[in-house]
C-alpha cells in the first residue's frame, strides 16, 4: 500500500491543490481540474483520484450550503439518471483503461464542444434542449469523473450551454458534483483508491480547502457575469489542454 509520505514540496503542492478545490467550488468552476493536475503530481494518477475524491466532496459541502438555493433542478433531474450510469461504466473500464489512453480524448471533446457552444451552434440547433445532448453530457462526465476525476471541463460545457447567470452556474453544478462523488465513494473504495491512509491525508488537507471555499464565496461576487464566464472558458482550454498533453 502506498504510505503518502510527501515532501515538504508535495505538502505545499498538495495544499495549493486544497485551496484551488475549495475555490472552485464556491467561486470559479475551472480551477477543479487543475486541483486535479497538482495532485497526480504528488501522487501516482491512479491513487490520487481516491485521495482527491474526498477533498471535492468536502468542497461539495461548502458549495451546497452556500448556494442550495440556487440549483436548476431540472437540469439535474435530466443529468443524474445519466451520469449515474456512466459512473457504472467507468468503475468497470478503470482496470482496463489507462489515463494515457483516457485523457485526451477527453481533451478533444471538451474543445470541440466549447467551440460548438462558442460558435453558438449548440443553441442555433436548440441541442442543449435535446434529451440525447444531456443523455451523451451525463454518460461521458460519470465516466470520466469515475476515471480521473476530470468531468468538471464537461459539466462546465453543459452549463454554459444553458446560459445560466453565476450563482445558479455554481449553485447548479454545486449539487450535481455532491450528489455524484457520494455515489462514487463505494466504487473507488472497493478499488482500494479509498483507505486509511488516504484518508488521514484527506484529513490534514482539509484546513486548505475550507480556505479555498471561503475565498470563493467572496470571489465570485466581485466577479461580473461576462468576465466569470470568460475566466471559466480559459480555464477549460488550459485543462483541455492538459489532458491532450498529458
Amino acid at each position: 500500500m502506498f504510505d503518502y509520505n510527501l515532501s515538504i514540496w508535495g505538502w505545499c503542492l498538495l495544499s495549493l491543490a486544497g485551496i484551488f478545490i475549495g475555490v472552485s467550488k464556491t467561486g470559479i468552476p475551472g480551477l477543479g481540474m487543475l486541483a486535479v493536475a497538482m495532485a497526480a503530481l504528488v501522487i501516482p494518477a491512479r491513487l490520487s483520484t481516491g485521495v482527491i475524491l474526498p477533498m471535492l466532496i468536502l468542497g461539495d459541502v461548502f458549495a451546497v450550503a452556500y448556494y442550495r438555493r440556487h440549483a436548476r433542478w431540472k437540469y439535474l433531474i435530466t443529468l443524474i439518471p445519466w451520469a449515474a450510469a456512466g459512473i457504472i461504466l467507468g468503475y468497470f473500464a478503470l482496470g482496463r483503461m489507462t489515463d494515457q489512453q483516457l485523457r485526451p480524448m477527453i481533451g478533444f471533446i471538451v474543445l470541440v464542444l466549447l467551440w460548438l457552444n462558442e460558435a453558438d451552434i449548440l443553441n442555433r440547433f436548440r441541442i442543449p434542449e435535446r434529451w440525447w445532448f444531456a443523455a451523451v453530457i451525463g454518460l461521458s462526465a460519470g465516466f470520466t469523473t469515475m476515471i480521473a476525476n476530470a468531468a468538471g471541463s464537461i459539466m462546465i460545457i453543459y452549463l454554459l450551454a444553458m446560459r445560466l447567470p453565476k450563482q445558479e452556474f455554481i449553485g447548479t453544478g454545486a449539487w450535481y458534483f455532491f450528489l455524484l462523488n457520494w455515489f462514487k465513494v463505494p466504487f473507488s473504495a472497493s478499488l482500494g483508491l479509498i483507505n486509511q491512509k488516504s484518508l488521514v491525508l484527506n484529513l490534514k488537507v482539509a484546513p486548505a480547502i475550507m480556505i479555498g471555499a471561503i475565498s470563493g464565496v467572496y470571489l465570485v461576487k466581485i466577479i461580473p457575469q461576462k468576465i466569470f464566464e470568460n475566466i471559466i472558458k480559459i480555464l477549460t482550454v488550459i485543462a483541455a489542454a492538459k489532458l491532450i498533453i498529458g
